[in-house]
C-alpha cells in the first residue's frame, strides 16, 4: 500500500514538474501582495482539514511540492534555511494535530476502535485538551519562529 502511496505521488510530482504549476503559484501569490502570514494560515488550515481525511504520509507527498516553493517565495524576515526548517516543523504539527481534529480525524476513529465499550463522543472529549494545547503551540510557534530554530542554530 505504501509503495502506490508513494508510486502515486511520484507521478503526480512529475506532473507537477512538467507543467511547473507550483512556481506558477508562487510567482502569482508573491505578486499578488498576500500577506505572508495569510499565505501560511492557509495553507496550515489547508493541512488541518487534509488531516481529517487522509493520512499524513499522503498529505505531505502530496502537498509539500505546491506548497515549499510558495514559501520559499515568501519573505518572513529569516533566512532561506531557517524558513525551510520552521516550515517544516508548522507543516509536520500541523498534519499530526489534524488526524486528532474532530469529527472525522482519523486517530480519533483507531483510539475508539481499540477501546469499543467507549463512545466516540467520549473520545471527542477526551482529545479536546490536547487539541487545545497543540493549535496554542502552533500559534506559538507562528509568533516566535525562533523557538522552534533554537536547537538547529545550537547544533550549527
Amino acid at each position: 500500500m505504501i509503495f502506490l502511496i508513494l508510486l502515486g505521488a511520484q507521478l503526480f510530482n512529475s506532473f507537477l514538474a512538467i507543467t511547473q504549476m507550483p512556481q506558477t503559484l508562487a510567482d502569482w501569490i508573491s505578486t499578488s501582495g498576500f500577506s505572508p502570514m495569510r499565505v501560511l494560515l492557509v495553507m496550515l488550515v489547508t493541512y488541518l482539514i487534509f488531516g481529517c481525511v487522509m493520512d499524513s504520509l499522503s498529505m505531505i507527498l502530496l502537498t509539500i511540492p505546491i506548497f515549499f516553493p510558495i514559501i520559499e517565495s515568501l519573505d518572513f524576515g529569516m533566512t532561506a534555511e531557517a524558513t525551510a526548517i520552521w516550515f517544516g516543523i508548522l507543516a509536520l504539527i500541523v498534519v499530526e494535530v489534524g488526524l486528532i481534529t474532530p469529527p472525522v480525524g482519523m486517530n480519533l476513529f483507531i483510539i475508539n476502535s481499540m477501546a469499543k465499550d467507549i463512545p466516540i463522543q467520549r473520545t471527542y472529549e477526551g482529545v479536546l485538551p490536547f487539541l487545545i494545547t497543540d493549535i496554542l503551540r502552533v500559534g506559538f510557534l507562528i509568533c516566535f519562529p525562533a523557538v522552534s530554530l533554537w536547537l538547529v542554530t545550537v547544533m550549527f
